[in-house]
């Protein structure tokens, strides 16, 4: 079960390096929530009410919902709906490729009986795949797309090391939580501004 929900995973990341619309994009931001709530109940290795409510609110609630309704609004507010990449989908794909290479590569001489290789080579690998999208793509959506799949691997890699650590999971949850509110907020107020600037010089060249 785990496993395939792993391979889910990677291939919404995949995915993620050839996607053109944005819309795609936030649907497969969704996906990964539900994905990542998935892998995390399939670690419990007990029933914890406050850990399940903690991965709940993280998972289910935040990354597959709350987040991708904020991401279409945003979407409907400035009517962007294609990315442009400084490079072709074949490059874009072969760079994501060329990750998941090197993330198994590093994992395997990396090996670690107290961290669940698995688990640390597709958090690094999503890592990989958020730098690729905020290095290949110009507009700034592209960009907040890419710190949120980082952020998901952040969430893998704490499931990578923690999964003894209960309260160390919590904690890293928390962390996610917050920084992924700074970062929406940070890119939000950068998006809002520069919609504001370019009315401004549609109306400054229409008057001159």
């Amino acid at each position: 079960m785990t496993l395939s929900l792993i391979i889910l995973y990677v291939l919404t990341l995949i995915y993620l390096s050839i996607a053109e619309r944005f819309r795609n994009h936030t649907t497969i931001l969704a996906l990964q929530g539900v994905l990542l709530f998935g892998i995390a109940l399939a670690r419990m290795h007990a029933f914890h009410p406050v850990e399940l409510s903690f991965i709940i609110v993280e998972t289910l609630i935040f990354k597959g919902i709350v987040i991708p309704i904020i991401l279409l609004r945003v979407i409907e507010k400035t009517q962007i709906k294609r990315i442009h990449s400084s490079s072709s989908q074949f490059g874009a794909l072969v760079m994501s490729i060329a990750a998941l290479v090197a993330s198994c590569t590093i994992t395997y001489y990396m090996a670690d009986n107290r961290t669940d290789m698995i688990f640390f080579g597709v958090a690094l690998y999503a890592l990989l795949s958020g730098l690729i999208l905020i290095v290949m793509r110009k507009r700034i959506f592209a960009h907040l797309v890419g710190f949120l799949v980082i952020e998901n691997g952040v969430f893998l890699f704490s499931m990578a090391i923690g999964v003894e650590l209960p309260m160390l999971i919590n904690l890293a949850i928390m962390l996610d939580i917050l920084i992924s509110i700074l970062v929406l907020g940070m890119f939000l107020r950068r998006m809002d501004d520069d919609i504001h600037t370019d009315e401004t010089d549609a109306l400054t060249s229409i008057k001159d």
